[in-house]
């Protein structure tokens, strides 16, 4: 079963990065058509290739973690600060995303309509709201690791008093 959810979880991150790399070709694509077109504006283009990277990105970064944390790693093996750190490292790279395609958006919106900027508004606001649950979730979990990394500390120390009084006890006398 282990083998077969790796080959499943390679195949669907295999298939997250060629849809990114599809993204930038496409993107680029676009940009390249709306040059040569008299209809379109140069800056129209550019952001929505720069739309279509940031998404590109995102799509690669979850790929990217699926392959490590899914396929690469045995998960039996990891710590609770292991998956803190490879959680906010994803995490991170979804919020910047997320601001980014809200920076885009804004230009966008504000070249064509600033009547339309709630969307990216709420973009920018959920960004936002992600970073600071991620900012809650880094401060609830270290105090955590902290405190349970304290337990098992004392909890090894008893194990080896206990095994070290074993020991003597079953020791012949000299």
């Amino acid at each position: 079963m282990i083998l077969l959810t790796r080959i499943v979880f390679g195949g669907a991150s295999l298939l997250l990065l060629l849809l990114a790399l599809g993204l930038v070709f496409l993107g680029v694509d676009e940009a390249l058509r709306a040059v040569v077109s008299p209809d379109h504006s140069g800056v129209d283009a550019l952001l929505d290739v720069l739309g279509y990277v940031i998404v590109a990105i995102a799509v690669f970064d979850v790929a990217k973690y699926l392959f490590e944390e899914e396929v690469q790693r045995d998960k039996e093996k990891r710590s609770a600060a292991e998956a803190r750190r490879s959680l906010t490292k994803f995490l991170s790279t979804i919020v910047i995303a997320i601001f980014l395609e809200a920076l885009v958006v804004v230009f966008k919106t504000a070249r064509e309509d600033v009547a339309l900027l709630i969307y990216p508004t709420a973009l920018l606001v959920a960004a936002v709201i992600v970073l600071v649950g991620l900012g809650a979730f880094q401060r609830f979990s270290a105090a955590v690791e902290e405190k349970v990394g304290v337990e098992d500390e004392a909890a090894d120390r008893a194990d080896a008093a206990r095994a070290t009084r074993r020991r003597s006890a079953v020791k012949p006398p000299a």
